[in-house]
């Protein structure tokens, strides 16, 4: 799907849906902002509108179409044949979490931000781009002014939209507190196991994000003005703060899992404590019943006894009581 709207510098709508070949005279036109968005665009209109329209770099071109695993940021200044005006190409990622699957997906946007225009390309839907873009155009607050504000709205939408997502990733983390104390299988310590290696996984998604983010805070690039650079560092605070919360979350799920590992370690050490104890209280009538039990006669006349057997049986009843009331005095069982 492709989108394309004009502002005004007072951040007014003046056309949307433009026809293609009206976008090189918008271009020239220094009263306006022009923002087009590229939503699954096929080949046909990424070719048309990055290299026919914009004149882009191919390697910026090139770095857009495909999918990269790390967020980045690139100035790119023209030089002597080159067709482009000075622009910033960046990548960032938006991520959304699944308690069904308990796995965070990423989904890539791309930038490419110049004085008076900004291409927004992304493969999937994203939330951000359609909140901006229908405050842009419906809300009075007029924030399309220029494209380093619209950039802004962008990536403060899509670093809000983590808040959903680690909301969710909240809940299964307190949902795993409660099945740790009450189950202890391995299926409670498969979700453990694996909703920490999400939140790590977060935590790097998180990491390279800030590392660009905070080249805007710094007020690093000419194009982004100084004015609106705070509200970059406003974003930049945003998403450290999801790292701290990232990394606490991390710091639980290890608590969650030492717990589990004391439960059942307590539990093995129950078990082999009950059946240590059912081996000593057994042990006076195995050794009393193996002494009878062999086959010999000659060194023991008490087989020949009318009451051996009763004496027997009552050597292993009173030396069976004796080890347990030995036991119990010693507080064991």
């Amino acid at each position: 799907m492709i989108r394309s709207f004009a502002f005004t510098t007072q951040g007014r709508l003046h056309s949307k849906d433009l026809e293609p070949f009206l976008i090189p005279s918008l271009l020239t036109d220094t009263n306006l902002f022009f923002w087009l968005d590229l939503e699954n665009p096929t080949p046909g209109e990424t070719k048309f509108f990055l290299e026919d329209v914009f004149h882009f770099h191919p390697l910026s071109i090139e770095d857009c179409v495909a999918e990269s695993p790390l967020p980045k940021v690139e100035e790119y200044q023209p030089k002597e044949g080159d067709l482009f005006t000075p622009y910033l190409f960046m990548v960032i990622h938006a991520v959304d979490y699944s308690r069904k699957d308990g796995v965070f997906a990423t989904s890539e946007m791309n930038f490419f931000l110049g004085k008076n225009f900004l291409v927004t390309y992304h493969t999937v839907p994203l939330k951000n781009v359609e909140t901006v873009a229908e405050v842009a155009v419906k809300s009075n607050v007029h924030i399309a002014r220029a494209p380093d504000r619209v950039a802004y709205a962008l990536l403060d939408a899509l670093v809000d939209n983590y808040k959903p997502a680690l909301d969710e990733l909240s809940m299964e983390i307190a949902g795993l507190e409660n099945q740790v104390l009450q189950h202890h299988g391995k299926e409670v310590l498969n979700k453990i196991v694996q909703t920490k290696k999400e939140v790590l996984h977060l935590r790097q998604i998180i990491g390279p994000q800030m590392g660009v983010l905070a080249r805007f805070a710094h007020g690093e690039f000419k194009l982004i003005r100084g004015h609106i650079v705070p509200y970059y560092r406003n974003v930049y605070d945003a998403l450290f703060h999801i790292s701290e919360l990232a990394q606490n979350y991390a710091d639980a799920l290890t608590g969650i899992l030492q717990v589990y590992l004391n439960i059942s370690s307590n539990q093995t050490g129950e078990v082999v404590k009950f059946l240590t104890i059912i081996t000593v209280i057994t042990t006076p009538v195995m050794i009393v019943g193996t002494w009878y039990g062999m086959n010999y006669t000659d060194q023991m006349p008490e087989l020949h006894s009318r009451y051996g057997y009763y004496w027997a049986l009552g050597l292993m009843v009173i030396s069976t009581l004796a080890t347990v009331w030995w036991m119990r005095k010693k507080r064991w069982i």
